[in-house]
């Protein structure tokens, strides 16, 4: 996220909304979500505390991510980390992650780049069009292996529900 830039103020009210100073409107979870996503520096504050709860947002962006769609966090990866909490390996592990995604989302952004850059140097080749979208295809699946064999991505069935 661009930290020059003077960060987007999110207030949360006691009824649970949250307002958008800058853009004086009431704004839903999926707006703050696009704001992630555009990378907008942005901070939610609780209106009645003043207290910072950004963290406590994004968690809600987590939770309604993964009961939509394919869920990126298995069980076993969700219990692994619910046991770092209390236990000495905690700032470790948490560093660790906060290192692995960061550099796994450079790596995501830089891939983008270049396949963006080399497309516009030269659009009307459909033969690298072609090579391009097989190699996005290629590092996609591995990004999907990277993060199956660190028990962070699973396509574990949905559990029907109950009638």
């Amino acid at each position: 996220m661009n930290e020059t830039s003077p960060k987007r103020v999110i207030k949360k009210y006691p009824n649970r909304r949250l307002y958008d100073t800058n853009e004086s409107k009431y704004v839903t979870l999926s707006d703050v979500r696009k704001l992630v996503l555009e990378e907008t520096p942005f901070c939610v504050i609780d209106k009645k505390s003043g207290e910072d709860i950004t963290r406590n947002i994004l968690l809600q962006i987590i939770i309604e991510q993964e009961e939509g769609g394919e869920p990126m966090f298995s069980t076993d990866a969700l219990q692994q980390m619910i046991g770092f909490y209390g236990n000495s390996a905690r700032s470790m592990a948490g560093d660790f992650l906060r290192n692995s995604v960061h550099l796994f989302y450079e790596q995501q952004k830089q891939l983008q780049d270049q396949v963006t850059n080399a497309m516009q140097m030269n659009p009307v080749s459909s033969l690298f069009a072609d090579a391009a979208k097989r190699n996005m295809d290629l590092w996609q699946k591995m990004q999907e292996n990277f993060m199956k064999s660190g028990g962070l991505y699973s396509k574990e069935p949905k559990p029907e529900p109950e009638e």
